[in-house]
């Protein structure tokens, strides 16, 4: 399960790389990427929930850093529901506690 919730994390942060690039050059963000990207890892985070359970110690803390980031990233989504700019201070702090994260993870699977 947990090498799962790598690969779908894996596939979001390519999402996360691409969305961000958009945001920092001032471009628009296309709805179905926004999309993808927080459905994958969405269902990241809920394979790494019955992970960390099963096994806690850093997948634990992981997870919780992910929440964190889960939490930045449904306030960028409502900025690009209602079309305006995706304040960049959030998408750092967003994308950051994400990298740091799945660091975490790799870690503890590495172990």
């Amino acid at each position: 399960m947990i090498y799962y919730a790598v690969l779908f994390f894996s596939a979001a942060a390519i999402g996360g790389i691409i969305l961000a690039v958009k945001t920092f050059k001032n471009k628009p963000l296309p709805m179905p990427l926004s999309l993808i990207h927080g459905g994958l890892a969405t269902a990241g985070l809920i394979m790494l929930i019955f992970a960390a359970t099963a096994e806690p110690g850093n997948a634990l803390i992981a997870l919780i850093i992910f929440a964190v980031a889960a939490l930045g990233g449904f306030a960028l989504f409502s900025f690009h529901l209602r079309k305006k700019d995706s304040p960049k201070a959030l998408v750092l702090i967003h994308g950051g506690a994400a990298v740091l994260a799945f660091m975490l993870l790799l870690i503890w699977i590495l172990n």
